[in-house]
């Protein structure tokens, strides 16, 4: 699911930079071509269209962002679940309590074994 919204928002980016790029701020981009048409598909001005398309692929760039991001929060990555992991295992060796700063080891028994007849000889 993550990859199609992946892919999806970039194929929406590109069209939304297409589009963006199309448009002339001073209105001498394509719409200056058909300005001696007053409609064209049934609507007015190719400025219209440029403008309307602009602000749908904003609107769906911004809706794909917000459920790429539902998506991730919800951990149904696929392969996202080893770093996560690790993230989890450091935080659990972080959290753990340690030994007071000055504090001394607590002593630990040595065994040697004992000097038997048999080895004595």
């Amino acid at each position: 699911m993550y990859f199609i919204l992946l892919i999806l928002a970039i194929i929406v980016c590109i069209l939304l930079g297409f589009i963006v790029l199309i448009q002339n701020p001073k209105g001498g981009g394509l719409s200056s071509n058909f300005s001696s048409s007053s409609q064209l598909m049934g609507v007015q001005k190719t400025g219209d269209i440029l403008e309307k398309g602009t602000w749908v692929l904003a609107i769906a760039l911004m809706v794909l962002s917000l459920a790429i991001n539902v998506v991730v929060k919800s951990g149904t990555v696929k392969g996202g679940g080893g770093a996560s992991s690790e993230y989890q295992n450091q935080i659990d060796k972080a959290s753990k309590p340690s030994a007071p700063v000055g504090a001394a080891p607590a002593p630990t028994m040595q065994l040697t074994p004992k000097a038997t007849d048999s080895t004595k000889k």
